[in-house]
């Protein structure tokens, strides 16, 4: 047996060192009810001084338990043990001479009780149960012996029989138990190593995620950027199609690989989600403006139907309940080439429930299919995914955060007529307050003359930062590495930085860190712009105190927003560019 066994025995004798001494004490006491001897209260105070010894001669391995085991320790061990056993049981052999029929009885139960509690809790180290084992048999079948040679009583040769009997019995008990517990012990191990695999997998997997999400984020920064340049210079008509044909494609793109993002927090567990108070009527006015282009280009028509007892404002996360009513009018304008898509906002007051159901006449579900469309990466056929795109993940994520934030999600569908998607979610209803007035477009010379640092260690980004930014009329002052960034900001006073993540000899983190902490620059309103997505990634820069996180491929209006806003020097939020 390894040493861990002699430790988890030294832990078990510890736990259990006052129970025996209490057990002692009754003994003690009902040695001398049925004698009115003496030797009862000798006899307890020998066994709280070998206890002591036991417990310290446990002590060791107990509080140290990979500590190594000499071969002399074990016998000490074993040794000690054995003396407990013999002090322990000598009250039996007091008895048994002295306590008449009640002491003899006693004395046998006692004993058997005792040699039960040993081969329980001693089998996992065979020379400590032997030790306690061997004592407590001498007396458990040389009592009824001794009785039947000394005191003429062959009767007592049949207890010492019924006394093998129980330790036979006691034998195969304590073989099975060693059995299963040996058993449970390796379906632990095995389950221990399995969760060691799966953490290193799940680890492997996050990593992998993390650079992919990187990798692909870079090149799509750079193609997306330079459409969005591309559509600023003087083009013809066809040319123009051409660079929103792209615009879009590189915007699906970046949808599905959100889409893979959050469906991989969603399986690890990790989704975060923040409540806020949002007006309703906006939230569902916006998507509508934002599909409601696309539904025409078709012929279809968008019509929505709000409850009017539904409240103004809600606390929910914005987020993700733009996300869930996104996924599900992509679906609708996807799936219906002619017709009608209806969005019927209601309220369930007594329970506090927001029921947005978004109908179409599009192709329709069979009913095959229909209990699939909820599981990851399925659509209702390959032909789907040839004809209509997409990875089969909206709908799954949809449902999945429905159910994180307490709600569901649920379809109704008939092939050839169209569908119907429920979404049930409860929300808090938040107090109606002072419409804020809208933001101001950005001022034409709102970054004129201002000067700007930026870090990024690819010469395209660093290209596409200055084309993007140079016609608002500031002054880009560009660097390869965070070593160069701490350089620059220490020689001279910037109005904002742009700040990369991952770049070589000094990542942006530090380089931040280090901006902060001395210089010209430790005022200075820092934006994170990186194609580093992930909300790991947004918590490092959350804790470096940055003004703006904003996320690779750029969006050309959003960043000069933000911008102009930290060289403004007005005390406002950190502005974040969602992801998702």
């Amino acid at each position: 047996m390894t040493t861990n066994g002699y430790a988890m025995i030294a832990q078990v004798r510890f736990r259990e060192l006052k129970t025996r001494v209490g057990l002692a004490l009754f003994i003690a006491g009902t040695a001398w009810f049925l004698t009115k001897g003496l030797w009862p209260i000798g006899w307890f105070a020998v066994v709280v001084v070998t206890q002591f010894i036991d417990w310290l001669v446990f002590r060791p391995t107990r509080l140290n338990t990979q500590m190594p085991l000499s071969r002399a320790y074990r016998v000490v061990m074993c040794l000690t043990t054995t003396l407990n056993v013999v002090v322990y049981s000598a009250i039996s052999a007091y008895l048994w001479m002295t306590g008449g029929e009640a002491g003899r009885l006693f004395a046998i139960i006692q004993v058997a009780g005792g040699l039960l509690h040993v081969s329980l809790h001693m089998h996992h180290v065979r020379p400590l149960l032997l030790s306690a084992v061997v004592p407590h048999s001498l007396y458990f079948l040389g009592l009824p012996i001794m009785g039947a040679v000394l005191d003429g009583q062959p009767q007592d040769v049949l207890i010492a029989i019924g006394g093998v009997l129980y330790m036979t019995h006691l034998i195969v008990a304590v073989r099975q138990s060693s059995m299963t517990t040996r058993a449970l012990q390796d379906a632990n191990d095995e389950a221990r190593a399995e969760r060691r695999k799966a953490e290193v997998a799940s680890a492997a997997k996050s990593d992998f995620l993390a650079v992919v999400s990187h990798e692909i984020r870079t090149p799509m920064n750079a193609v997306i950027s330079a459409a969005n340049l591309l559509r600023r210079t003087r083009l013809d008509r066809e040319q123009r199609e051409h660079v929103s044909m792209l615009l879009d494609a590189g915007d699906v793109l970046v949808g599905l690989l959100n889409d893979v993002l959050d469906f991989s927090k969603i399986e690890a567990g990790k989704m975060q989600l923040e409540a806020q108070d949002i007006d309703l009527r906006d939230k569902i006015g916006s998507l509508i403006r934002l599909w409601e282009p696309k539904a025409s280009a078709n012929g279809v028509r968008l019509k929505v139907l709000i409850d009017d007892a539904a409240p103004a404002r809600i606390r929910t996360d914005p987020l993700r309940l733009q996300q869930m009513l996104f996924n599900l009018l992509s679906n609708a304008v996807k799936f219906t080439e002619d017709g009608t898509i209806s969005i019927a906002v209601d309220w369930r007051a007594e329970d506090g429930r927001l029921i947005v159901s978004v109908a179409d006449t599009g192709c329709g579900i069979p009913a095959d299919r229909l209990a699939h469309i909820f599981d990851s990466f399925e659509q209702v056929d390959a032909g789907t995914t040839r004809k209509y795109g997409g990875t089969g993940l909206g709908l799954a994520i949809s449902r999945r955060l429905a159910e994180i934030m307490g709600g569901r999600l649920t379809a109704e569908s008939v092939e050839g007529e169209g569908s119907v998607f429920t979404l049930s979610l409860p929300v808090e209803v938040a107090e109606a307050s002072v419409v804020e007035p809208k933001r101001r477009a950005m001022a034409d010379d709102a970054l004129a003359g201002k000067v700007i640092l930026a870090a990024d260690d690819h010469a395209v980004n660093r290209r596409i930062l200055t084309l993007l930014l140079e016609p608002h009329g500031c002054r880009i002052v560009l660097v390869e590495n965070g070593a160069e960034a701490v350089e620059a900001a220490a020689a001279q006073r910037f109005d904002a930085i742009l700040m990369d993540m991952q770049m070589p000899v000094m990542d942006g983190l530090e380089a931040s860190a280090q901006i902060r902490l001395h210089g010209l620059n430790r005022q200075t309103p820092l934006i994170a712009l990186t194609a580093n997505a992930m909300d790991v990634h947004r918590a490092a820069w959350d804790a470096t105190g940055v003004h703006a996180f904003l996320t690779k491929p750029i969006d050309p209006v959003l960043l000069a927003e933000t911008l102009a806003e930290a060289c403004s020097g007005a005390v406002n939020d950190t502005v974040v560019q969602n992801v998702a």
